[in-house]
């Protein structure tokens, strides 16, 4: 008889669920805020660089006057080591404001278009790219599973280039 009541104690049955099943929901839990935290890394990256194009597209042009802060001149800031190429306030500008989530950062400016003989349709663009380290994949690849444990962002964005002090004629 003492047997058969041992077997019908359910006493302690809850918290050995709930032991088997937490470490299971604080993995779920935390693979959805580390895509989010990688959602809002990207959506900062974007913000980044369209506030550097903004930026660019008001600057004035290097062929026409190198002498001050203009759209050419190449000098990648510490803050952003990776941009090899690079338009010196803008890039500074885009470094400034990337997240420190992203590793690894690379900006670069172009300016497209001619001065001379000038198009309508000269814009700047601003691309910038890193590194986004996951938490928990790199836990579990410590683990032997084969997942990825980084992904790229990129993002870019492009204005129309504002600063341009010659008028062209005919239809653009």
């Amino acid at each position: 008889m003492n047997a058969r009541k041992l077997f019908l104690n359910k006493r302690g049955q809850s918290m050995v669920e709930l032991a088997l099943i937490t470490p299971l929901l604080l993995a779920a839990l935390y693979v959805a805020a580390d895509f989010g935290i990688l959602f809002f890394a990207a959506q900062y990256t974007q913000s980044a660089v369209r506030e550097a194009a903004r930026i660019g597209s008001i600057m004035p042009d290097c062929v026409i006057d190198a002498s001050v802060a203009c759209v050419g001149t190449t000098n990648p800031p510490a803050s952003c080591p990776g941009s090899a190429t690079g338009l010196g306030t803008i890039v500074k500008e885009a470094c400034d404001r990337l997240p420190n989530l992203i590793t690894g950062q690379k900006v670069t400016v172009t300016l497209t278009g001619t001065y001379n003989p000038a198009i309508c349709t000269r814009e700047v663009k601003v691309t910038a790219t890193g590194t986004y380290t996951y938490g928990l994949y790199r836990v579990m690849a410590l683990m032997g599973m084969n997942v990825p444990t980084t992904t790229t962002v990129t993002r870019a964005a492009d204005t129309r280039y504002q600063a341009q002090p010659v008028t062209v004629s005919g239809a653009c």
